[in-house]
């Protein structure tokens, strides 16, 4: 299971590399999290600038090393000349991997347009295991993910899979059956998880498990060990406190103000247009998952 990072500011809304090792700590021994995904949609980057995705993507992957089996870090901008240069930061700076979402302002038209760029972005580090990072509700782009799989392997010769935050399981379940063995499908809904896990997903990307790692690990051993009902229990008290949280607003801002308040850590508000959410709400929806989990 891997973590994606909610990236720490100050109250002035700047990067703040300060808190980046007690995260790591606190995701490792209190989240059962092992292997983090950095500069993604929870870390806002698309509000960061290049540099400031450099300083972060060098600081995560200098703390968490010897402690976190693994750090993607994900390069993908709007500018082709942006992510490859994030490409080659992150193959000197020694990450794991790279994943590279689709530009969304000049938006690709076809599976064969959205995979030339991503075999642009992965020219430049090639060395490095490459995912494509499918999210088409914040992309807008609605090319099926398995359409972009279809013979990627000989454009892009370090292709190692897809991080898939989509709702379509037909789409996901594609995706599984068309896939090399040596690839891996990780699942990004977190509300779905294990639903994607019958479907063959080999692990998850989910921004609440943050504070939820532990009870999705649960459910996913649950799930390895045949227990379905443990694992549907599981899934389902996730379900509840979501959909408690979306009736208030749940949006990025809500769920960073809500992990500052369950994992003690001070991560900052989050950077406009993203609005700092009240304490209240945070406050409100911490209580709904108080009555649903127990500290692991």
């Amino acid at each position: 299971m891997c973590g994606p990072i909610v990236f720490t500011f100050s109250q002035n809304s700047e990067i703040n590399l300060s808190e980046i090792g007690p995260y790591i700590d606190y995701l490792k021994e209190k989240q059962g999290v092992n292997s983090i995904f950095v500069n993604g949609t929870t870390g806002e980057s698309m509000s960061l600038s290049v540099a400031e995705r450099r300083d972060l993507a060098e600081e995560w992957c200098r703390k968490a090393k010897g402690k976190m089996d693994q750090v993607i870090v994900h390069v993908g901008c709007m500018s082709l000349k942006d992510s490859q240069e994030l490409a080659r930061h992150a193959a000197q700076i020694g990450a794991d991997g790279i994943a590279v979402i689709s530009p969304s302002f000049f938006k690709p038209s076809t599976a064969d347009a959205l995979r030339t760029f991503l075999h642009e972005v992965s020219s430049v580090a090639p060395n490095l295991p490459f995912f494509y990072y499918h999210i088409p509700s914040v992309t807008g782009v609605n090319i099926l993910a398995r359409d972009i799989l279809e013979d990627v392997w000989e454009l892009i010769p370090s292709f190692k899979g897809v991080k898939f935050s989509g709702s379509d399981l037909m789409d996901f379940g594609q995706c599984v059956s068309y896939c090399q063995t040596h690839w891996s499908v990780l699942y990004g809904v977190d509300e779905q998880l294990l639903a994607a896990l019958v479907m063959g997903a080999d692990g998850a990307v989910g921004s609440t498990y943050n504070y939820l790692g532990c009870h999705a690990s649960e459910l996913m051993s649950a799930f390895e060990k045949g227990n379905i009902v443990q694992a549907r229990t599981i899934q389902f008290k996730m379900q509840e406190l979501l959909s408690y949280a979306k009736k208030l607003g749940f949006d990025l801002g809500v769920n960073k103000q809500l992990m500052n308040e369950l994992s003690g850590l001070c991560l900052g508000p989050p950077r406009l247009p993203v609005m700092q959410c009240p304490m209240s709400e945070a406050l409100t929806i911490a209580k709904k998952y108080r009555s649903l989990f127990t500290e692991c």
